[in-house]
């Protein structure tokens, strides 16, 4: 006698928690490939990122999110009404922690916006190997007592451990339904975004601690030539003269090593050969600039 086979199922599930829990790493070790910029610095990731994982019986729409945190100016407002937003009319709700630092004010922060949504939530202890053993089943206990999450799925982004199990879960809380995009899509943003999210990823990784925040690059042109190459020309914008200086670099090594290193990213995205030249220009003041956050794509 034949098994009966599983309904296919299809759903939303929003990825949140306050800034540099590890959910773009998640999203990428959810995919098995790099859509989502990671680094150190806190606020990286700025737009709602979809990422789709399909498999025989399921399709599931992961929005990686930018940090919740409460807002200062008006790049910080996008970014935090990204993050909310992408929690409502959702089916699934991870909330993402870092099992390894104590719980700061801003899990708080998280849960009261958590408290007032209708998706069920599952816990996510990130980076749990970082903590001993026989202190991960406390820390389970404790945060139960904070929240009725509908499950507690401790694992590690990086390294992929418990990162299928947490899949499992939330396939099983998903609602019957069709694919919403073709099965090998893996994300519904376009080359260019990415492209130049890698850009600003090198600029974050090789540069000081003033320069990230007011960093944003932009895709001027992309263009397909002949024998597998691709040109790209694309521009990184910054809000002061002192820090378009640090980016360029002393005789111009730093901004070589940013393009060097984004080169190889981008060229493994596309699957060819990239000649990538990379230009500095001050807009100064232009996270607080509502034509300016529009066109770098912040709207």
């Amino acid at each position: 006698m034949e098994t009966p086979q599983e309904a296919f199922r299809s759903g939303f599930v929003a990825i949140v928690g306050r800034p540099n829990v590890g959910k773009s790493t998640l999203l990428n070790a959810i995919l098995g490939e790099k859509i989502a910029i990671t680094s150190p610095k806190a606020q990286t990731t700025r737009n709602r990122i979809l990422g789709i994982r399909t498999s025989a019986d399921a399709q599931i729409l992961f929005l990686d999110t930018p940090g919740i945190h409460p807002p200062r100016g008006r790049l910080n407002k996008f970014m935090v009404d990204q993050a909310l937003s992408a929690c409502s009319d959702v089916d699934v709700v991870l909330f993402l922690v870092d099992a390894a630092s104590a719980t700061a004010e801003g899990d708080d922060f998280v849960l009261k916006v958590l408290a007032q949504g209708r998706a069920p939530v599952i816990l996510v202890l990130n980076k749990i190997d970082r903590v001993a053993k026989p202190a991960l089943l406390p820390l389970i206990d404790s945060w139960a007592k904070r929240h009725a999450f509908r499950q507690i799925v401790p694992i590690c982004a990086l390294n992929g451990e418990g990162v299928d199990i947490l899949v499992g879960a939330v396939r099983e809380m998903l609602p019957e339904g069709p694919p919403y995009y073709p099965e090998d899509m893996i994300t519904d943003q376009p080359e260019r975004f990415i492209v130049a999210e890698m850009v600003r990823e090198q600029v974050l990784r090789q540069t000081h601690e003033e320069i990230p925040y007011g960093v944003a690059v932009t895709v001027e042109s992309f263009e397909e030539k002949p024998n597998n190459l691709v040109v790209i020309h694309a521009v990184i914008h910054v809000e002061r003269e002192t820090h378009k200086r640090i980016v360029v670099g002393k005789a111009g090594a730093m901004i070589r090593d940013i393009g060097r290193r984004a080169r190889s990213d981008i060229e493994k995205l596309l699957g060819c050969r990239v000649f990538l030249e990379l230009f500095v220009r001050v807009d100064r003041n232009w996270t607080e600039s509502q034509r300016l956050l529009r066109e770098f794509g912040y709207d």
